[in-house]
């Protein structure tokens, strides 16, 4: 089964399958759990390189998720809207890339 969900702001949407949400809430649920371990570190006065290795574990948790959501969204999203004719599609994904550089 295929899901379109979306945010009430959205104009939109992405359909992905079942198997494409669970890896990505499993994902998320594996950063959302580092980042209660550096709140339980930061509540027990951890030295604080122990809590810097851990925030930038989870910043290439964070990049990696990025990077294959981007790859997915242009062979998918992008492609779509580009066969389409919408040539917003590449003003789109160049503002994106923009503003994940920062």
């Amino acid at each position: 089964m295929e899901y379109s969900k979306c945010c009430s702001n959205c104009e939109k949407h992405t359909i992905r399958t079942d198997e494409e949400i669970k890896k990505l809430i499993n994902r998320l649920n594996r950063i959302e759990g580092q980042v209660r371990g550096i709140k339980n570190m930061v509540e027990s006065n951890a030295y604080c390189a122990d809590i810097l290795i851990q925030s930038q574990a989870i910043n290439a948790a964070i990049n990696s998720f990025n990077k294959d959501l981007l790859e997915k969204h242009i062979h998918t999203c992008v492609a779509r809207d580009i066969k389409a004719g919408d040539d917003n599609a590449i003003d789109e994904l160049s503002n994106l890339v923009l503003k994940l550089m920062k």
